[in-house]
């Protein structure tokens, strides 16, 4: 007959030594959190953590110990205190957040669509600002407007148009400035 590990630790547990106490959790932490995934709801799921709520047993549980309220026969007395006290732990938990719950719904498309944002976030506004302000500080002045017409999206031939250059000129103008920009980056990396 093999020996369950828990009713030596359960033995030694008079001891005071903290490694037991430690050994103790480590052996009963997996089933209960098992138990508590097996009975904690999906809709908690976003707000609960098995882990945490074993961690809560575990904290009152091992503060009883230690003051001596606690004592237990076997390991099998201490896995069913353990488990009645993570069941109760669990229900506590979903009273607290029932009223959350109720209150949250799940978004349909419509609301979806109402809640979308349009156009980019403030990062992506930050990071087009930040490369803006680079574009403007490698090309020469001269070419700045040709930049402001780029940025609002006109086509190659309008913004030839607009600034009498050829379209093959406003091209090159660009890509010439796509290079420098990423000779520019790529010196930048190199340095960090």
């Amino acid at each position: 007959m093999t020996v369950d590990p828990l009713e030596t630790l359960l033995e030694q547990l008079h001891s005071g030594d903290p490694r037991v106490i430690e050994q103790i959790f480590v052996n009963l932490a997996p089933g209960l959190r098992a138990l508590v995934r097996r009975r904690l709801p999906q809709a908690l799921r976003t707000k609960l953590d098995s882990e945490d709520v074993v961690l809560s047993v575990w904290t009152d549980v091992l503060d009883g110990l230690r003051n001596g309220r606690w004592s237990f026969r076997d390991a099998a007395h201490l896995r069913a205190f353990m488990n009645t006290a993570a069941r109760n732990r669990l229900i506590d938990r979903q009273r607290q957040h029932r009223t959350a719950l109720e209150k949250e719904r799940l978004l349909s498309l419509e609301d979806r669509d109402v809640l979308a944002v349009s156009g980019p976030g403030p990062s992506a506004t930050v990071r087009a600002d930040d490369l803006w302000q680079q574009l403007l500080t490698l090309c020469p002045p001269a070419h700045h407007e040709l930049l402001r017409l780029k940025r609002q999206g006109l086509p190659l031939n309008e913004i030839a148009e607009r600034t009498g250059l050829h379209p093959s000129s406003v091209r090159r103008i660009l890509y010439g400035l796509a290079r420098q920009l990423a000779a520019a980056r790529g010196s930048e990396r190199a340095n960090t």
